[in-house]
């Protein structure tokens, strides 16, 4: 297990549900930035509110800010040709992170993703969770939607705001590095390899407290940070006393996830899961199904949202406890979060926050979530159960592909 990541104190934390809560604190944040705002996105796309955050980025840039933007390059694939056209006028830099290519996603390599939602602005204030740039009610697959997207994000003031943007800082300069060695230009990719180490030695944050709250910055990649959020998850539901409260949209936990949700259940724990409940992907919706027996048969309580689409990765431990939990992030309990992409959360020992959270997931489960019933399951159709390990054994061979055991 990895070494245990240090919550600091000095933070302020502000949770936010949902674009239509996120987008409005952005464009705050960016219209304020007077030296820096750096946007690392998954899916980009400014359709309807989105196009609030294309225009703050513009304004922010027509400023003299410097502003980057980082989108996956499967998530998004390339902006629309007028959008970009837009930002590049306005001096925004833009990077696209591992470009398919013609193979496309046949080459297991290109799993790697950079599933991240970052945006630190002026080094200060940090935004972090599961919340693309894309609108609440619009899907790119399904078009519009009835009822908004269930999603959340933090806003965090403090030392740890430093720590993302140094991170952020090293997977731009890398980029830009192996970009001007495919084109021959050694002394740019040079010059940008050092502009990442010394981003990386600038990781530490020296910057003053601003708040009470304890937080941590917990990222994983497949170099310096393979398990982090993975082992603050494990550590945290080993520590439960009184209750765990997870909702995931893409649940397929491992091994080790499972045996840890289990063991909490038999020592008396109360363990809530919410998951998602409208078919979305093929693999994420019926591969989840197959782990559902053994948790129900432990006591562990599965809802399952369907109003609209699940797609929040977030947690609370013991809320109500004296050691209170939380964990805001872009990383889902399932193989290529845990094992494959550049993921980034927000630990928070906080009560008021804890709480606040608490309450959402609660609501959501009691009012918006279908309670799963063991009987019930055991009882589905023979084809359901054949598509389940279909996908399950679909994610399993993937995971032999890339060489990783789950």
């Amino acid at each position: 297990m990895a070494r245990p990541v240090e919550l600091v104190p000095g933070h302020s934390a502000v949770l936010l549900q949902g674009a239509q809560e996120l987008f409005p604190a952005l464009v705050q944040a960016m219209d304020g930035a007077a030296q820096s705002v750096r946007f690392e996105t998954y899916i980009c796309d400014f359709t309807d509110s989105g196009a609030s955050i294309g225009e703050a980025l513009e304004r922010a840039a027509h400023r003299g800010v410097e502003v980057q933007l980082l989108v996956d390059g499967f998530g998004t694939g390339g902006l629309a040709t007028d959008w970009l056209e837009r930002l590049r006028a306005a001096g925004v830099q833009y990077q696209v992170y591992a470009p398919l290519g013609p193979l496309g996603l046949l080459l297991p390599e290109r799993w790697r993703r950079m599933h991240r939602k970052l945006c630190v602005v002026d080094g200060a204030v940090l935004f972090c969770g599961g919340i693309n740039l894309l609108d609440d009610f619009y899907d790119p697959n399904y078009g519009r939607l009835e009822a908004p997207r269930l999603d959340f994000a933090v806003q965090v003031l403090g030392p740890i705001a430093d720590e993302a943007q140094a991170a952020m800082q090293i997977v731009w300069w890398r980029m830009q590095a192996a970009s001007a060695a495919r084109s021959r230009h050694l002394g740019d990719a040079r010059r940008a390899m050092q502009a990442a180490q010394a981003a990386s030695r600038g990781a530490g944050s020296t910057r003053r407290g601003v708040g009470t709250v304890r937080a941590a910055l917990l990222l994983r990649d497949n170099l310096l940070h393979r398990a982090g959020i993975e082992s603050a998850y494990l550590r945290a539901i080993a520590q439960a006393r009184d209750e765990v409260i997870i909702a995931n949209a893409y649940f397929v936990p491992g091994r080790k996830l499972r045996r840890a949700l289990v063991l909490a259940a038999r020592r008396g724990v109360r363990v809530r899961l919410l998951l998602q409940g409208r078919y979305e992907y093929f693999l994420q919706y019926h591969a989840a199904r197959p782990v559902y027996g053994k948790l129900l048969k432990a006591g562990i309580e599965i809802h399952e949202y369907a109003p609209s689409f699940l797609h929040a990765k977030v947690a609370v431990i013991d809320a109500e406890g004296t050691h209170p939990w939380a964990t805001v992030g872009s990383s889902n309990l399932d193989p290529l979060s845990l094992l494959l992409a550049k993921e980034a959360n927000v630990a928070i020992a906080d009560a008021d926050f804890a709480r606040s959270l608490r309450a959402r997931l609660v609501d959501a489960m009691e009012h918006a979530g279908q309670q799963i019933d063991s009987a019930a399951y055991a009882a589905r159709p023979w084809r359901a159960r054949l598509l389940d390990r279909l996908a399950f054994a679909l994610v399993r061979s993937a995971l032999w592909l890339t060489g990783k055991t789950y």
